[in-house]
């Protein structure tokens, strides 16, 4: 009979009502498992582009220093707060110096370049994340997002808070990421040493960078006697090897232990003769 139904049959409405939920839900989540392997794809890549970015912030000066004839030099923190004004402005962070004057002079009566001009000659690591070498950011209070760290107020390059009609973005690159303005390294720490000359009977101390060769610190005594490369360089009457450090030449840094013991460093400088090497050609 037309309208009876079999035992185990299932009519085309129930069969709707009961597969297709199912169907759906399947649908749903194969859709929901896609969006969200998209998602965790999209963050991964991210993270991925962040971590590339940070890399080529870290590597720049290091690629930099490995380049043919690229040597940097070292610089002692007194030398860099020696270039401490608008016109001769130092600064350093993170281990390397840089030379900001063209760029002060560039911007020269810009309000926002008084916080750097105020740090001149100063160390203004405390502004950088160690990792990224970019700006720290921090959480503003009153907007409720992430904003660059300024401790001493906004500076040059660094965008507004909150955007203004005015306000465009006039450089592709800000001046903390242009090696442009890298001139060397900063000294992790420095030394004294006595240099005597055996000719003139000259004495002089001067402070130098640990990291340094002796031909670098050769070139710094230039200052006080033009004609040093006439000179041989002895240490307790060993001739010393110009191409490495005092470190390595056995001069040992003992300025901890003076000051353990409460001794005066300057009293016990190592002491460095030099001896006139009769070489005229050397002028």
């Amino acid at each position: 009979m037309e309208g009876t139904q079999k035992k185990g049959d299932v009519s085309s409405d129930h069969v709707d009502s009961f597969f297709l939920p199912n169907e759906e839900g399947e649908v749903k989540n194969d859709l929901k498992k896609t969006t969200e392997t998209e998602g965790k794809k999209s963050e991964n890549e991210n993270d991925v582009d962040e971590n590339n970015n940070n890399n080529n912030n870290n590597s720049n000066n290091e690629k930099k220093e490995e380049e043919e004839g690229v040597v940097f030099h070292y610089f002692t923190p007194r030398e860099v707060a020696e270039h401490n004004t608008a016109d001769d402005l130092w600064v350093s962070w993170l281990g390397y110096v840089y030379d900001l004057t063209p760029l002060s002079l560039k911007y020269r009566g810009d309000i926002l370049m008084n916080p750097i001009i105020k740090n001149a000659g100063k160390d203004i690591s405390h502004w950088f994340d160690e990792k990224t070498r970019n700006l720290k950011m921090h959480m503003n209070p009153k907007l409720g997002c992430m904003c660059p760290y300024t401790p001493d107020g906004r500076f040059v390059h660094v965008p507004p808070p909150v955007p203004y009609a005015s306000w465009r973005p006039i450089v592709a690159k800000p001046w903390w990421e242009d090696d442009y303005y890298c001139i060397g390294k900063l000294s992790q720490k420095t030394r004294k040493i006595r240099i005597v000359n055996t000719l003139t009977k000259d004495e002089h101390i001067i402070e130098v960078c640990s990291e340094e060769s002796l031909l670098a610190i050769q070139e710094r005594y230039k200052k006080l006697n033009a004609h040093t490369e006439g000179y041989i360089w002895k240490r307790l009457g060993n001739v010393l090897d110009m191409n490495k450090t005092l470190e390595e030449n056995n001069i040992k840094d003992e300025s901890q232990q003076f000051e353990m013991l409460g001794m005066d460093e300057d009293e016990y400088l190592p002491v460095i003769h030099i001896y006139f090497s009769d070489d005229l050609s050397i002028a």
